[in-house]
């Protein structure tokens, strides 16, 4: 859930260009291979740059609007499937890489987060990445989030809980105040 004020930021140009200087900082050292799958893309900003960076990209969003909305933005460049990250309605190791990006904190539990990490480990292949970012609590960001689903990721707990999930090869960077990074890999 996003309140109104919210949903505007994260649905401007403004936000798209941020996304789209940032985020290529992110991507450029990450194995994601052809075939990627997109966590909780949003208004799409973030699709936007993967369209055009991976040759396979499929995105799941939750809101059914925001859904449908997305589907017509990327008619012919994107998959776009409604549904959960908790419960994707994917098959065992279809894609070389999964994503997410400024999305967990809306997953409206710890436990949900957890089932989240646990379906990436299932559709991605082996060897494949799981690889994110997410924003971490300051007060501008609680207050940004006022009346929304808020739960924020533990940077220093985020290894042991994505090991529990399955993977390996698990790194976490994150500025204190600002940002969580992760990338981890499913084992051959």
């Amino acid at each position: 859930m996003m309140n109104r004020v919210h949903r505007m930021l994260c649905s401007s140009r403004l936000w798209a260009r941020a996304v789209a200087y940032e985020l290529p900082r992110v991507l450029d050292p990450l194995p994601l291979g052809e075939r990627v799958l997109e966590i909780g893309p949003g208004f799409g900003a973030t699709t936007e740059v993967l369209a055009g960076r991976v040759p396979e990209l499929t995105a799941v969003e939750v809101d059914e609007a925001s859904a449908r909305l997305l589907e017509r933005k990327f008619a012919g460049r994107a998959e776009i499937v409604h549904g959960d990250g908790a419960r994707l309605p994917f098959a065992d190791d279809r894609f070389d890489s999964v994503v997410c990006f400024t999305m967990l904190h809306h997953v409206p539990s710890v436990a949900a987060q957890d089932e989240l990490f646990a379906q990436a480990f299932r559709v991605v292949e082996p060897g494949g990445v799981f690889a994110g970012m997410d924003n971490l609590e300051n007060l501008g960001f609680r207050l940004l989030h006022l009346g929304d689903t808020m739960v924020v990721l533990d940077p220093d707990r985020l290894p042991q809980r994505l090991r529990a999930a399955g993977f390996a090869d698990v790194h976490v960077q994150h500025v204190p105040k600002r940002r969580v990074r992760f990338f981890a890999r499913k084992p051959r």
